[in-house]
C-alpha cells in the first residue's frame, strides 16, 4: 500500500516550478564557494590581513560546509525536508548579511563558518525533492538541468564577484544573497512539500561522537593548515599539540564509525573498490580545481595589475570549456570506457595548469583565457565519468552513503588545497627570494654594472641622487620575480599532481563487456 502511495503522489504544483524553487537556494549556496575568490586582494586590504589569510574566507566556508553535509540525512528526518530546507536557506541568509557587515576579519570568518553549516545540507536536500517531484520518465531531464547548475555556478561566480567588487564593494557579494535568499524561502514554503509517505522522526538514532570527532579533526587540522605558516609550523607548541588533537580525534572517528550500527559516515563501504578509488581522486581534483581557482585570481590582481572584474573575465571562459565537455562526455559515456574518459580530463587539465605555468609579466587576457577554456574543457570528461564510476558497482542501498562520502572528500579536498597553494606560495616567495638576493651583491660584476647604470639614468630623469632610487627599482623587480615564480610553481605542482592521478584509474573494477554491450543496444534503440 505504502508503494502504491509513493509511486501515485504527486506535488501540488508544477515540477519545473518546484525545480527552479530549489535550484535557486542551491545555486546561491554553490556560487558562495567561488564568488569571494577574486575579491580576496579586496577584502584582505579593507580588514589589514595578509593575502594568505583572507583565504580563510574560502576555506571556512568550505570546511564547515563538509563537516555538516553527513548529518544533513538526519536533519532532514528530525525537522522534515521542507522544514530543513526553510531553515538552511534562512541561516544561510542571514549569515550572509553578517558576513557583508563584518567589520575585522575574524568576524567574517564567523560569519562565514555560518554560511557554510547552513548550506551543507542544500545540495543533497534538493537533489531529493527535483528527484520527488519529477516522474521517472523527466527525472533524467531535472537532474541533466540541476547539473548544470551545480557545475556553471562556481565557474560564473570569479566573474560575478568581480563586477560586485569593482563597481560596489566586496561586502556586496555577500549582500547580493538577502533578496535570493528571501526569494528562495518564499517559494520553497509556497510550492514545495513533503510526500506523505516522507514521515518525520522525531527519534532518529544521531552518531553525536562520530560528528564530535569529525569536527574537532577537520577542524583542528584546518586551522593548522590556515596559520601554521605564520607560526612556523611545528616551531611553534600549538601547531604540535594541534596536530596530536587532529591526529587522535581523526583515529577514534574511524574507530568509532567502523564499530558503531548507524554511522554518520559509513566507512565500512570503502571496502567497495570503486568508492575507495573515486573517492580518493575526487579528493585530489578537490585540491587540483580549488587550488587552481584561488591562484589565478590572486596572480591576475598582484602581478599583472587586473582589477576584480578583468581578473574575473579572463577566468569565466572556463565555463564555456565546461558546457561543451559536459555535451561530449554524455554522448561518449555510453560507447567509451569511464577510465579513458576520465584520463582524457586529466592529461587536458594537466596540459591547462602547464599552460598556465608559462605564464610572465607581461600576459596579456588572450594568454589566460585560452587555458582556463583548456580548464574547463576538461570538466566534463571528469565529473560525470568519475561520478558514474564511484558507484557503478555500489549496490542501490548504499548509493546515499556512497554519494555523500564522495561529497564530503569532495569539498575536504577543496579546503587543504586552497591552504596548500597559499601555504606554498608564500614559502616559494620567499625560497625565491632569498636565490635571487643572493646574485645581488657587491661582488657582482653584473649586478654592479647594471644597478650605476640604472643609477645614472634616474638621477638624469630626477635630478637627484639615483643610486638608492635604482636599488630600490632593483629590488622591486626582485620581489616581482620572486611572486612569478613561486605562482608559476604552483601551477606547474598541480599540473603535475593532474598527470598523477592517471595511474590510480588502473584501480577501478570496470564492468563486464557484455553488460556494456547491452548499455549501448539499449541507446541505439
Amino acid at each position: 500500500m505504502e508503494q502504491r502511495t509513493e509511486s501515485q503522489w504527486q506535488p501540488s504544483h508544477n515540477p519545473w516550478v518546484i525545480a527552479f524553487a530549489v535550484m535557486l537556494a542551491t545555486f546561491m549556496e554553490v556560487l558562495d564557494t567561488s564568488v569571494a575568490t577574486v575579491a580576496l586582494p579586496h577584502i584582505a586590504g579593507n580588514l589589514s590581513a595578509t593575502t594568505d589569510e583572507s583565504t580563510w574566507v574560502l576555506t571556512s566556508y568550505l570546511i564547515s560546509n563538509a563537516i555538516v553535509l553527513p548529518s544533513s540525512g538526519w536533519l532532514s528526518s528530525v525537522l522534515g525536508r521542507r522544514n530543513y530546507q526553510l531553515l538552511s536557506v534562512a541561516l544561510f541568509t542571514l549569515a550572509s548579511m553578517a558576513c557583508g557587515a563584518a567589520p575585522s576579519l575574524a568576524l567574517l570568518i564567523v560569519a562565514r563558518v555560518i554560511q557554510g553549516a547552513a548550506g551543507g545540507g542544500l545540495q543533497p536536500v534538493s537533489q531529493a525533492v527535483l528527484l520527488e517531484s519529477f516522474p521517472v520518465h523527466k527525472r533524467g531531464q531535472a537532474m541533466a538541468v540541476y547539473g548544470m547548475g551545480i557545475i556553471v555556478s562556481p565557474l560564473i561566480g570569479p566573474l560575478v564577484g568581480g563586477w560586485i567588487t569593482d563597481n560596489f564593494t566586496w561586502r556586496w557579494i555577500f549582500y547580493v544573497n538577502v533578496p535570493v535568499g528571501i526569494l528562495a524561502l518564499v517559494m520553497i514554503h509556497t510550492f514545495v512539500q513533503d510526500p506523505p509517505y516522507l514521515k518525520r522522526q522525531k527519534r532518529v538514532t544521531m552518531d553525536y561522537w562520530g560528528l564530535g570527532f569529525l569536527t574537532l579533526a577537520l577542524t583542528t587540522i584546518q586551522v593548522v593548515l590556515d596559520k601554521g605558516q605564520e607560526a612556523d609550523w611545528f616551531g611553534a607548541e600549538w601547531v604540535r599539540w594541534f596536530v596530536v588533537i587532529a591526529v587522535v580525534a581523526a583515529a577514534a572517528f574511524i574507530v568509532r564509525e567502523l564499530r558503531t550500527d548507524k554511522p554518520l559516515v559509513n566507512l565500512r563501504i570503502l571496502a567497495n573498490r570503486n568508492l575507495a578509488t573515486g573517492t580518493f581522486l575526487i579528493g585530489l581534483l578537490g585540491v587540483i580545481i580549488y587550488g587552481t581557482t584561488t591562484l589565478l585570481p590572486l596572480f591576475l590582481q598582484d602581478l599583472i595589475g587586473y582589477n576584480a572584474y578583468n581578473s574575473g573575465l579572463a577566468v569565466a571562459p572556463r565555463g564555456i570549456g565546461a558546457m561543451l565537455s559536459m555535451i561530449l562526455a554524455a554522448r561518449l559515456i555510453t560507447w567509451v570506457d569511464e577510465r579513458i574518459l576520465i584520463t582524457i580530463g586529466m592529461v587536458i587539465r594537466g596540459i591547462s595548469l602547464l599552460m598556465l605555468g608559462h605564464l610572465n609579466l607581461l600576459a596579456g587576457m588572450d594568454n589566460v583565457m585560452w587555458p582556463n577554456i583548456v580548464n574547463g574543457f576538461a570538466n566534463g570528461f571528469l565529473f560525470v565519468p568519475l561520478t558514474t564510476m564511484t558507484v557503478k558497482t555500489l549496490p542501490r542501498e548504499l548509493m546515499g552513503a556512497g554519494t555523500g562520502l564522495y561529497n564530503l572528500l569532495r569539498n575536504m579536498g577543496a579546503s587543504f588545497g586552497i591552504s596548500m597553494v597559499t601555504t606554498l606560495l608564500v614559502r616559494g616567495e620567499q625560497l625565491h627570494q632569498n636565490t635571487l638576493a643572493a646574485h645581488l651583491a657587491g661582488t657582482n660584476p653584473m649586478y654592479m654594472e647594471r644597478l650605476h647604470a640604472l643609477a645614472r639614468y634616474l638621477s638624469v630623469q630626477s635630478g637627484a641622487a639615483g643610486l638608492p632610487e635604482a636599488m630600490g627599482e632593483i629590488y622591486r623587480n626582485l620581489l616581482q620575480q620572486a611572486m612569478l615564480s613561486s605562482y608559476i610553481g604552483d601551477f606547474r605542482l598541480l599540473g603535475y599532481l593532474s598527470f598523477l592521478c592517471i595511474p590510480f584509474l588502473l584501480l577501478f573494477r570496470n564492468e563486464s563487456g557484455s553488460r556494456r554491450k547491452r548499455m549501448q543496444e539499449a541507446a541505439v534503440e
